[in-house]
């Protein structure tokens, strides 16, 4: 059995590839996940058992500043299964399956519910972390539960949405990271579906395409031609997608803010308090086009940080300090990062 473990961990693997921002790291262990079984034969190595190590499941959300000096675990589960749950379809997939394609899968097999989530880079499993959103949906509201790992206890266990803590682009999973790997998602999509279209680009986009009762298919194209047009290809210039996210603010504090600053954008996301656009933030720094060396605030989103080539995951860091410190000196506002840094302290 040992030996049969060992042949499943390669060594001193280049982690460009498995990265969406193409940082050109090494990982001194990396293991393909494919199944329960695999997992436990990899975790049965004394080698990994000894070292530090990292869920990667599409890299779409990961800076890596430095190698890395353990295992990654990359997460590869696939499988698709539905049921009828009366108002819902509940539909269980692998943690490995491509985020982007399950979202169009699901809308061809007539289960639509995550058509505003279309073309969000990364698995499965990785979107629970954060909680992806947008477009006026987060993956919260079309949540069942998700099976993980349980590395302490050794064994699978069930979470539903009250033990994951979803939040604003936050779950438990970012704040006790090495603690569980997600298996699969389990999703509740409604059997009586209604278009979330009322956010102001797709409705934008619709109108465009004189589509006034639009489909999930519709809206699943207006959100995948709104992302191309405002977010580049990972694999012409590398990125993470949003690299902050949209702060959160008070009545009061929005009040004032716009008071020197009329034109902010800003969302009533209830309970007093206001979702400011971190992209217009950025922007009214000066900063949306910066070059530093090889990587830049990318010129048609402020919110996006791009690999021009060649860009360490050091450099990439760098600029976003400098965003942060300017948006800091202007509007007293603290931007929190998407992505997960490894390697350094988060920029904070």
């Amino acid at each position: 059995m040992q030996a049969r473990t060992n042949e499943l961990i390669e060594h001193d693997v280049s982690l460009r590839p498995f990265n969406t921002f193409g940082v050109d790291v090494r990982a001194s262990m990396f293991a393909r996940i494919g199944s329960i079984e695999r997992l436990q034969q990899v975790l049965s190595d004394v080698r990994v058992i000894a070292a530090p190590r990292l869920v990667l499941g599409g890299g779409s959300n990961v800076l890596f500043t430095r190698d890395f000096d353990g295992c990654i675990l990359k997460i590869e589960i696939p499988g698709v299964q539905c049921e009828d749950a009366g108002e819902s379809w509940r539909v269980r997939v692998g943690a490995g399956e491509g985020w982007h394609s399950i979202v169009e899968r699901l809308i061809d097999d007539g289960k639509p519910g995550l058509e505003n989530l279309a073309l969000i880079p990364g698995s499965v499993g990785a979107a629970p972390i954060q909680n992806i959103g947008a477009y006026g949906v987060e993956l919260a509201e079309r949540f069942d539960s998700l099976r993980v790992w349980n590395f302490g206890a050794g064994s699978l266990q069930r979470m539903t949405s009250d033990e994951c803590k979803f939040a604003y682009r936050d779950s438990v999973f970012k704040h006790q990271a090495d603690r569980r790997l997600i298996v699969d998602v389990t999703f509740a999509l409604p059997r009586k579906w209604s278009p979330v279209a009322d956010y102001a680009d797709v409705a934008a986009e619709l109108r465009q395409r004189n589509v006034t009762q639009p489909q999930a298919r519709d809206i699943f194209s207006a959100v995948v031609a709104i992302r191309r047009r405002k977010l580049p290809d990972p694999l012409v210039f590398g990125n993470a997608g949003s690299f902050f996210k949209n702060p959160v603010v008070s009545r009061q504090q929005r009040t004032e803010l716009i008071d020197r600053h009329p034109s902010l954008v800003s969302y009533d996301i209830g309970g007093g308090r206001y979702k400011l656009a971190a992209g217009w933030l950025i922007d009214a720094c000066g900063l949306k086009g910066a070059v530093r060396g090889r990587a830049a605030v990318y010129d048609k989103q402020a919110l996006v940080l791009v690999n021009l080539g060649g860009a360490t995951g050091a450099e990439i860091l760098a600029l976003a300090r400098e965003v942060q410190d300017a948006v800091r000196a202007r509007f007293g506002i603290e931007l929190d990062p998407e992505p997960r840094i490894i390697g350094h302290a988060a920029v904070a």
